[in-house]
């Protein structure tokens, strides 16, 4: 890839090293591309990784939560828990995962991650990021800006109280709060799409090497 007035990137000698990394991040977009987006977990993930924890015992211990650690629990009971993504889950304390109605796995990414899902289109700039120099900066610089905005949700949304940070809680606990949280959870995933295709079209874009490894994924997860 050359760049005006910039420096030439051999895409044939870094595909050579990450061909079957590009094939699988192709796959795993192009897989949560072709989904309807699911808008029904209400940001529980992230009480489910405080759940049956007292405060001292929670991840981020330094923020206090914002109900006790009972009225946690009994949200996270009540509400359930509907996480489709690995990277969340695996954060869930040993009591909260099975009552997610999943058990997502890295080997069952592609097969469960949807483009509702906050962390799904936060990881956007993460796979832009990681097939670097291959794709353009700006595609990396939108899909930082998009999830630096989504983490501010998800924050948010979470047991802890952050408004001390300029974070006001969005009341997931309360029929409007979760109201609050859809809204802008599809407003993401809309800003996301493009995104997304984008991703896909550059990564077509390669030399062939990559395009011949889209159609021999191995499923392994990607380096």
């Amino acid at each position: 890839m050359t760049l005006e007035n910039g420096p030439v990137t051999d895409d044939d000698a870094v595909l050579a090293k990450r061909a079957g990394s590009v094939a699988w991040i192709r796959g795993l977009l192009a897989a949560t591309a072709g989904r309807a987006g699911q808008f029904g977990c209400f940001g529980m993930h992230e009480w489910a990784m405080v759940y049956r924890q007292t405060q001292e015992e929670v991840r981020h211990n330094a923020w206090p939560l914002r109900l006790s650690p009972d009225a946690t629990a009994a949200l996270v009971e009540e509400r359930g828990v509907r996480c489709s993504h690995f990277d969340a889950f695996r954060f869930f304390t040993g009591p909260a995962r099975p009552l997610n109605v999943l058990q997502p796995s890295r080997e069952r990414q592609t097969e469960l991650e949807q483009p509702g899902c906050l962390h799904a289109n936060m990881d956007l700039y993460k796979w832009a990021y990681k097939l670097g120099p291959l794709v353009e900066s700006e595609l990396v610089a939108d899909a930082f800006a998009l999830a630096c905005d989504i983490r501010g949700l998800d924050m948010r949304a979470s047991p802890y109280d952050l408004a001390g940070l300029g974070y006001p809680p969005v009341l997931i606990e309360t029929p409007e709060g979760r109201a609050e949280y859809v809204a802008e959870q599809r407003a993401f995933a809309e800003r996301a799409r493009p995104l997304r295709a984008r991703l896909i079209a550059a990564i077509d874009a390669l030399p062939r090497p990559a395009a011949a490894d889209r159609m021999t994924m191995s499923g392994t997860t990607p380096a």
